[in-house]
């Protein structure tokens, strides 16, 4: 007689059990008590330095993005992996140099380590995976060193005092330039670090992530109009200056400064994005045009 072989038995999780929901929130609420004085420092140098102030935008924008894609998420299968120990394990290693050394980017950087090894012990690599724009996109919220940050504003203050003595002359306006002061017949203007155009580089990089996501579903382009907005901002800023230099020229040096400083400001940001726009559509054209050919 035949005997009908008995049921063999799942294969047993590789990775833990997943968490209940108290669980969940008393790992969350641990995480939140550890990481808490660095947020709270974070936060506030969004609210006083306006060269990070876009940082309040970026955790809305990724929350925005696991809220748009909930339905997929859901559909996704849970595998935990024993590999987020991993991540965690090296989160707060980083955390303690950070805090040993007085480095709060190391600090700060520890947390989005630490939010990829929970990610991927409670919920899996798949689960991760998915999570991997917003989750990459949160580093946008994080100030860069002051070391870099020096070593990036610099330049840019050289390279738009550059564009400016060069630009002026086309225009009638003479000019000597010494490093990054310009030296015009009615008065001298410095290009500070303020007007380096790290401010708008930084915002404008933001957005052009947060356009590309939004106006673009090519991952090519969205790469693109992340790269363009470098270039567009710094000339957008040497504008600024050269708009500023013709002013003290040929109106008021006195209106150069106050109102007409941070208005300006504003308008070129604004020119960056209708710049960015064009830009977007000019890529898609030519895009287009090569689907098309092939």
């Amino acid at each position: 007689m035949l005997q009908s072989a008995p049921p063999t038995a799942p294969a047993p999780a590789v990775g833990p059990a997943p968490f209940s929901r108290w669980q969940t929130a008393i790992i969350a609420g641990l995480l939140l008590w550890l990481y808490f004085p660095i947020l709270s420092r974070l936060v506030g140098q969004w609210w006083n330095n306006p060269n990070f102030s876009h940082g309040f935008f970026v955790p809305l924008f990724a929350a925005f993005v696991i809220w748009q894609e909930r339905t997929r998420l859901a559909g996704l299968n849970l595998r935990p992996s024993w590999w987020g120990l991993l991540f965690l394990g090296f989160a707060m290693c980083v955390l303690i140099v950070g805090q040993m050394g007085a480095e709060l980017f190391l600090s700060r950087l520890s947390l989005l380590i630490a939010l990829a090894g929970l990610i991927i012990l409670f919920l899996g690599w798949t689960f991760f995976r998915a999570l991997l724009f917003p989750w990459a996109f949160l580093s946008l919220m994080i100030p860069i060193p002051g070391i870099v940050f020096n070593q990036i504003t610099f330049p840019l203050q050289l390279l738009a005092s550059k564009v400016a003595s060069t630009t002026l002359p086309w225009m009638g306006v003479p000019v000597l330039r010494e490093g990054n002061v310009i030296i015009l017949p009615a008065m001298a203007l410095e290009v500070a670090e303020a007007c380096s155009g790290i401010r708008s580089l930084m915002s404008l990089a933001t957005l052009a992530v947060i356009y590309g996501y939004l106006m673009e579903r090519k991952v090519a382009v969205r790469v693109v109009l992340a790269l363009a907005s470098i270039p567009i901002a710094v000339a957008a800023n040497s504008f600024r200056i050269v708009g500023t230099g013709l002013l003290v020229q040929y109106w008021d040096p006195r209106k150069a400064e106050g109102f007409f400083h941070e208005f300006s400001g504003w308008l070129i940001f604004v020119v960056s994005l209708v710049m960015l726009y064009l830009v977007h559509h000019i890529v898609r054209i030519f895009w287009h045009e090569e689907g098309s050919e092939a």
